[in-house]
Parts: C-alpha cells; sequence; structure tokens
C-alpha cells in the first residue's frame, strides 16, 4: 500500500532537508529528536494496518530507544533474517515473492467472480427476486465468518464504538452495491451489467480527485476517455439493455466507488478477513427491511412455490447455499487484495476481472451481441489496458524519487519498521 509521511520540513530536489540533530553526551549513540510527522509540525499520519512507523509516535510516551535504533548496536546486531548463533535463518517461498502471492489473490478472485456470476444468473433465470437472494449471499457469508471465528480461524478482532463509526457506512454502500448490481443480473444480461461497471475506474478517479483531494494526472483521465466511449457503444445496441438493468448497474458503480474508499480508512487497525465479517455483518441487516418490504408478499404467495416446482426443493436449496458461499469467497479475497494494493489499481484489476466474467457468460448463457456491443466492449478493455499502463509508470517514477530519502533514512539508522 502506498504510504506518504507529510512533515514540516523544506524540500531540495525532491530530497528533504535533514537538520543536523543534537547528541545528549559524548558517551551515549543516541540522538535526541523530535517524532517526525508529529501534528503540531503539520504532519500527516494516513491510514494502513502496514504503516505504523515508531517514528510517527508522540515523543511523550516513547523511549528514544523505541524512536531512533542505536548506532552501534545496528551495526554490531545480527543480520536480518538470521538467529543469535549466527546462522542464516531460511526465506520463506512467499516471503522471498511477494508479487506471486498477489498473482494468486488475483487469480482466485477472478475465477471464484467467474463462478458466482454464472450461477447467480442461472438462479435468476427461474428465481427473479434479487433483494432476497441478495439477502442469501450475505447470510451464508456471515454464517461463515461465525464457524470461523469459533474455531478461532482467525480469532475474532475486538469491535469499538470508534470502529464501528468508520464500518458503518462502508457496510451501508456494499449493502447498498451489493442489492443494485444484483438488481442488474436479474434484468439484463449479465455481459452487460460488467460492461456498465468496467466504468468503475473512471468513479474511482473521480472520487480521489474531487472527495479525497488527491490529484490525478491528466494522461490518466484521458486513458479513461475510451473507457467511457466503449460503455457508450456497447449500451446503445445491447440487444437486452433496459433502464432497470442500466440504472442499477450506476448505482453500484458509485457505491462501491465509496465502499473502497472508506475500506481503505477502516483497515487501520484490523485485518481485512475481520473487516470484511464486520461488513458483511452490518450489510445484512441493512439488506433484510427493503427485501421483506419489497419482495415477501411475493415470495410467500407464489415465488418460493414456483422456483421449487421448476428445479426442485434440493436443488433450489443447494444453488441458493452455493452461490452465497462463493459470493463470500470471491469479496473476501478481494478485499485481502484491496489490503495489498491501491484503491485505483483494485479498480483496474476489477475491472479486468470482467474481462473474463462477459466472455465465459457470453459462452456458458450464449447471449447474442450486436457488433456494435462488441465493439465497444472491446474499445473499453482497450482503454482500460492504457490506464493500467499508465498508472504502473506513474508509480514506478514515484518509488524511484522516493529512493534517495529511503536510502538516506537507511544510512542514518532510522528504524522503519
Amino acid at each position: 500500500m502506498e504510504s506518504r509521511v507529510l512533515s514540516g520540513a523544506t524540500t531540495f530536489a525532491g530530497i528533504p532537508h535533514l537538520r543536523k540533530l543534537p547528541r545528549e553526551n559524548a558517551s551515549c549513540c543516541f540522538v535526541s529528536a523530535r517524532p517526525i510527522g508529529t501534528v503540531a509540525e503539520g504532519g500527516n499520519l494516513i491510514w494502513g494496518r502496514h504503516l505504523r512507523p515508531a517514528l510517527l509516535l508522540e515523543s511523550s510516551p516513547v523511549s528514544k530507544a523505541e524512536i531512533l535504533r542505536p548506532c552501534l548496536a545496528a551495526a554490531s546486531s545480527p543480520a536480518e533474517g538470521s538467529d543469535s548463533a549466527g546462522e542464516v535463518k531460511p526465506v520463506g517461498f512467499f516471503d522471498k515473492y511477494p508479487v506471486l502471492v498477489t498473482g494468486f489473490f488475483f487469480f482466485m478472485w477472478y475465477f471464484l467472480n467467474v463462478i458466482f456470476n454464472i450461477l447467480n444468473k442461472k438462479i435468476y433465470n427461474y428465481f427473479p427476486y434479487p433483494y432476497f437472494v441478495s439477502v442469501v449471499h450475505l447470510l451464508v457469508g456471515v454464517v461463515y465468518c461465525l464457524i470461523s471465528w469459533t474455531v478461532g480461524l482467525p480469532k475474532r478482532a475486538p469491535m469499538d464504538s470508534n470502529l464501528l463509526k468508520l464500518l458503518i457506512p462502508v457496510a451501508v454502500c456494499h449493502a447498498l452495491g451489493h442489492v443494485t448490481s444484483n438488481v442488474s443480473f436479474a434484468a439484463v444480461a449479465v455481459s452487460f451489467t460488467h460492461t456498465i461497471k468496467a466504468l468503475e475506474p473512471f468513479f474511482n478517479a473521480s472520487a480521489s480527485q474531487f472527495i479525497l483531494g488527491q490529484p490525478i494526472p491528466l494522461t490518466l483521465w484521458l486513458s479513461l476517455a475510451p473507457v467511457v466511449l466503449g460503455v457508450s457503444m456497447a449500451s446503445m445496441t445491447e440487444l437486452s439493455f433496459n433502464w432497470t438493468g442500466f440504472i442499477s448497474a450506476m448505482i453500484s458503480n458509485i457505491s462501491f466507488t465509496y465502499r473502497s474508499i472508506y475500506s481503505k480508512k477502516a483497515m487501520t487497525d484490523m485485518d481485512s478477513t475481520n473487516l470484511y465479517a464486520y461488513i458483511s455483518i452490518i450489510a445484512l441487516l441493512v439488506c433484510i427491511p427493503p427485501a421483506i418490504f419489497l419482495e415477501g408478499p411475493q415470495l410467500i404467495k407464489h415465488g418460493f412455490n414456483d422456483a421449487i416446482a421448476k428445479v426442485g426443493l434440493v436443488k433450489f436449496i443447494s444453488d441458493l447455499f452455493w452461490v452465497g458461499m462463493f459470493y463470500h469467497l470471491y469479496n473476501q479475497l478481494a478485499t485481502n487484495t484491496l489490503e495489498r494494493v491501491a484503491p485505483l489499481t483494485h479498480a483496474v484489476g476489477n475491472v479486468l476481472k470482467r474481462v473474463f466474467v462477459i466472455g465465459f457468460s457470453i459462452i456458458i448463457f450464449g447471449n447474442k451481441i450486436s457488433t456494435q456491443t462488441g465493439i465497444g466492449t472491446v474499445i473499453a478493455i482497450a482503454g482500460v489496458a492504457i490506464y493500467s499502463f499508465i498508472k504502473a509508470k506513474l508509480e514506478e517514477e514515484k518509488r524511484d524519487q522516493n529512493r534517495p530519502l529511503k536510502f538516506m533514512m537507511d544510512l542514518l539508522g532510522y528504524d522503519r519498521s
């Protein structure tokens, strides 16, 4: 995850001016200094569960040994990755190749999402009640989380009022985005819904620019133009087009954009698995009332009976269980992936995932698409590819600019763990 520490220090050529700090006495190797990035100096602490530098702590409760690494001790201590006897400890495969771990998260996220979308659409073909199905998705996930907590995999993280305030807007956005996505899936072809949802990076970039105040380069905005154009072309000639499906997918884009932003903020003190479990519980409570109010009477009158008559009771219950399980697992992996990357990168990966979903849905369901719709979809995906390339180049340039500062901090013996 990206992080920045902004202090009151002046800069020259992109490198903060480092002031020579006074020593307390000649015999001590500790340097007396105020914590960098404190509020009094204009410091800006941002979220992130991996971002807990000791230098950002208040000076009063922290000893000097906790703030700065002793120079002599650092020079004489065993190297990282070795024990006290000097024996080198083996480095784990996943620690050595973190990129492969992130790639595995993306692959499983895509794979489970494809299965979910196919099974979900099959259910809507004989049971067109998206609000109730949305509740089932969340209910199965919540039961899964409760069982996991019971056996201690993972151990349940404590909840307090402050964290609850952070999670409520995340859960509300998650619930709204989830329900509106299902309404769109039930109303139009899966491929068309995902084509509309390809606009999510555009909404994400807009939120970053105008809500979070994070400037987005002009090149990134220009790379999103083909995405907007392609989605517009696909929408005009989509054979399954209707306004319910279109508007619901657009509302889902906005909701999930805000969910990503608020989720990033809420990752301060909780791992992503526990975070998504609490979000699912709150979202379930949010989704139950509209499902009862909007679809309850129809379900009791003929909805359940019609579904059982078409596929049988066992298959009906089995389909609902497995679609809920796949929904929870793919969203859990999506949350784990979000924890490892920046929100905009996550949004781009989300769009690339739709390539697989669109392709498989056309093959499985035999959806017919017009030539213009196909061209529009290709243009949208090409725009996403351009966006991804430009974003990666900008991030690489940013890392190159930060390398001199990192080298200087390492040279001075700062503990950035």
